[in-house]
């Protein structure tokens, strides 16, 4: 970023800063209209005006005309204060504003009329125009002087480390996504352009030109494009009649340039899959490549979680660490080896009436090796004993409700915990519908595992491919979404 890039984003900030504390603090929408309304006027009136002017002083001290060639003469917008008089303003006043809203956390005014009704209620009006003090730089070359802009920079910079953030409503940026519709970003990308465009009498742009140009998205061409899906559906075929059975011979990759027009059409048979090693010995499998899984089939009566695991490392001799939804990240997992540990936890007294607590119970508890410390010293008519005895009272309620859900997910039918583990929340309705979909059909999940050796080498398994019989709980997920 430039420094006169810099200095302007630091000014836009300053003016924020300044617009809260005028409002006590806070942001409303109609703030948010004032500040759009101080766009309009700025980039397509003062700017413009001030444009103009300085060429016109040009032309009366070198004797020149300025406005030549290529160059034209722009003209600068007129704010009545009447939609109908200002459309295009008012669109542009509609969809900044919006977006301001949006950057403030605050609600959207969405409907055109209450929108117009906001605006016609702050009696928005534009200033006379009078020449900036500051002059305007109508050279066509950077002359790279940017002293006085770093300097400007640093002086805002010093002011808003004084700001005290705790006083001011929080900004979110927004990230451009040009296939929302209604998220006003198109549609101020287009207004604004043809604001622009209209200052210096320009042909204006249809929104979905604009679209294309700011998402920069390139046509494909049908034809390759065709041409490539029929290919690829080819070799779903082979796919589907089992031929990977056969060996990577029975595939092929393709090669055509129709660019080149000469026809030319190659394939030749692709690279051998990559050897994954597992870092197992002998007897068990060394290495495997992204088409091998692991298969485990059950019937009616499945396998719960415990004896999933359990079988993991009968099967591979290893220790399992985790066991997770294959090709996830994060933290989310239906076993956890660490998690398992905290069943052996406990709080209990002993014989002389001592609180004995498992060092793990610590470790998720810091607070509680206070309380456990003070018992042992307060005589047991000390009345701060109850305010102790309390809190180990609170954490041993919260340790027996841990070790009852863990219980739960160890002896739960593979398929329910991982359905309960991994389904998305009422705050996602369109992923929750399609996840319901999805396993009311699906008779299968595909797991990932994470695990060791006895000697701690970390070991790399195919992922896991658990089929089992649908039944009647399975088959209610995806009856929910039509209850």
């Amino acid at each position: 970023m430039g420094a006169d890039e810099r200095l302007k984003s630091l000014k836009m900030i300053e003016s924020f800063v300044a617009l809260q504390k005028e409002n006590g603090g806070t942001v409303d929408f109609a703030s948010c209209v004032k500040v759009a309304f101080g766009h309009i006027m700025e980039d397509f009136r003062t700017s413009v005006l001030n444009l103009c002017h300085a060429a016109d002083e040009m032309e009366k001290s070198e004797g020149k005309k300025f406005w030549t060639g290529t160059k034209r003469r722009p003209r600068a917008v007129e704010w009545t204060g009447k939609a109908d008089d200002s459309p295009d303003l008012m669109d542009y006043l509609y969809c900044a504003s919006n977006l301001y809203a949006v950057v403030w956390g605050l609600a959207p005014v969405r409907d055109r009329t209450e929108f117009q009704a906001v605006v016609e209620g702050l009696g928005l009006e534009q200033l006379e125009w009078k020449p900036s003090s500051e002059g305007v730089d109508l050279s066509e070359e950077d002359s790279g002087d940017s002293g006085n802009a770093d300097e400007l920079a640093e002086k805002i910079k010093g002011d808003l480390y004084n700001v005290d953030e705790s006083t001011l409503r929080p900004a979110t940026a927004h990230d451009f996504e040009k296939d929302e519709d209604d998220n006003f970003h198109v549609d101020f990308l287009t207004i604004a352009t043809n604001l622009r465009a209209w200052n210096y009498d320009i042909k204006s742009s249809q929104r979905h030109h604009v679209k294309v140009t700011a998402g920069r998205i390139i046509p494909a061409l049908a034809t390759t494009t065709a041409m490539v899906c029929g290919l690829v559906d080819i070799e779903f075929c082979k796919l589907l009649l089992g031929l990977q059975n056969q060996g990577r011979e029975q595939f092929l990759n393709s090669n055509v340039n129709l660019a080149a027009g000469s026809g030319n059409f190659t394939t030749f048979a692709p690279d051998p899959p990559i050897q994954i090693e597992t870092g197992l010995k002998k007897p068990y499998p060394m290495s495997f490549t992204s088409w091998d899984k692991v298969e485990i089939i059950t019937g009616k009566e499945e396998m719960t979680v415990q004896e999933l695991f359990e079988y993991l490392e009968r099967f591979f001799g290893v220790k399992v660490e985790r066991i997770f939804a294959h090709g996830t990240k994060g933290d989310v997992t239906m076993y956890n080896a660490a998690e398992k540990e905290r069943l052996d936890w406990d709080i209990t007294e002993d014989s002389d009436g001592k609180l004995v607590v498992s060092p793990g119970v610590f470790t998720k508890w810091p607070n509680l090796r206070m309380a456990v410390t003070m018992l042992g010293r307060l005589p047991p008519t000390s009345g701060q004993r109850k305010i102790f005895e309390k809190q180990v009272a609170t954490v041993k309620a919260a340790l027996d409700n841990t070790k009852s859900s863990l219980s739960k997910r160890l002896s739960g039918a593979v398929s329910s915990v991982y359905i309960d583990t991994y389904r998305p929340g009422d705050d996602s309705e369109e992923d929750q519908a399609y996840f319901d979909r999805l396993y009311a059909v699906r008779d299968y999940v595909n797991l990932g595992v994470h695990c060791h050796t006895e000697d701690g080498t970390d070991i790399i398994l195919p992922s896991v491919v658990y089929e089992y019989a649908k039944n009647e709980s399975t088959q209610n997920v995806g009856n929910a979404m039509d209850e």
